[in-house]
């Protein structure tokens, strides 16, 4: 190869495709790998269904007006921009098993199936056929290599990181992903976008379920499948009936608020049984509980769980970290036993390990024993 030939490869760009969401941490991630050489591609992925409730959710990651920011935020950083349809597979992956799992009185994370069945799946997929070499995205998360193993690592923001919901991810997945936005606090994030011009710098973070507005999920499923969901009765735990519920999707484990009965006394949703379609109602004591079993489970800088290992585990993104025992079972599944009670484990919601800083792995919560 003469030195012309070599030189050109060398220079070659690596090519990233970035899903910009329209709001400030995927516009300044994609400011921040423009930055550091790479030739970058926004990617918005449509998901929203045809409804006018997701064309007009202002802010959210699945809106009309989220295209729009983030078409606007391609043209100030001069990178080419694509919407790309992805509804069918959401639909599927994300919403259907949303609402499969209420039916089943489970209460689900949405954002963990993105993840692992859009954003580090199908979209990496879409932009490996475009020639990219990575997929990039806003999370609070850093990506480090160490040996031959990708190693997730808390983010520099601590009340931001991300990786709870990053735990599915794959050797495959990361070694073609970048998350620039790990590195910074969400503080510097937004100075960054106001320093080159964002009009999203100040644009208020989403936090409620993307594909519902309103963040009322028990009226989104009954709007959903209608024949399905259907009254009931609470009950306690000896089964005496306590007065009727709207339908079992409108439950979640630990719950006090929002159940249309009064008791005289503060009760909590312990149990949700979708085979009699009874909600089980108790004591706050009732839903403290220290250990379960995981299936699904992931590790990322292992492949297995061989032996017993001690973590620090999370039973919801919200959750402070408590110190635990995974063991493994012969099914495949883990059994995690927490030093401490812990609030309103929740059958459907993630578990997820570290060991400090490191991610180690997950699953989803199977039983509550």
């Amino acid at each position: 190869m003469n030195k012309f030939i070599l030189e050109k490869v060398i220079n070659v760009k690596k090519k990233v495709v970035i899903g910009m969401s329209g709001g400030v941490d995927s516009s300044v991630a994609a400011y921040l790998l423009k930055e550091q050489g790479y030739d970058v591609i926004g990617v918005t992925m449509q998901v929203w269904q045809e409804d006018e409730e997701y064309e007009a959710n202002e802010g959210g990651c699945c809106s009309l007006s989220a295209v729009d920011d983030a078409r606007m935020v391609a043209y100030m950083l001069d990178i080419p921009f694509y919407v790309m349809n992805f509804k069918d597979i959401f639909k599927k992956n994300v919403i259907d098993y949303f609402i499969d799992e209420y039916m089943e009185g489970r209460t689900p994370n949405p954002c963990v199936a993105c993840n692992k069945f859009i954003k580090f799946d199908a979209l990496l997929k879409k932009a490996m056929e475009l020639g990219a070499d990575y997929v990039a995205t806003g999370h609070y998360a850093t990506i480090e290599k160490h040996n031959d193993r990708y190693l997730v690592k808390r983010s520099e923001d601590d009340k931001k990181d991300q990786t709870y919901a990053l735990y599915n991810i794959t050797q495959f997945q990361l070694s073609h992903t970048l998350m620039p936005c790990g590195e910074y606090k969400k503080e510097r994030i937004r100075e960054i976008a106001k320093e080159i011009g964002l009009i999203v710098h100040n644009k208020k973070d989403s936090e409620e379920i993307c594909f519902i507005p309103d963040n009322d999920h028990g009226s989104y499923i009954k709007k959903q499948v209608p024949d399905k969901v259907k009254e009931g009765y609470f009950v306690d735990k000896h089964g005496n009936i306590l007065g009727k519920h709207k339908g079992i999707v409108y439950y979640t484990i630990g719950q006090r608020k929002g159940l249309g009965i009064a008791l005289g006394k503060p009760v909590f949703v312990t149990d949700i049984n979708p085979l009699t379609n009874v909600v089980v109602l108790g004591s706050e004591e009732d839903i403290f509980k220290t250990e379960l079993v995981a299936k699904d489970i992931n590790f990322i800088p292992f492949d297995k769980l061989e032996d017993t290992m001690e973590v620090e585990a999370k039973i919801r993104y919200s959750a402070k970290p408590g110190k635990a025992w995974i063991t493994p079972l012969k099914d495949g599944k883990v059994k995690v036993k927490f030093d401490e009670k812990q609030r309103a484990i929740t059958k459907g919601q993630s578990v997820v390990f570290y060991s400090k800083d490191l991610l180690v792995g997950g699953g989803i919560i199977d039983e509550i024993l």
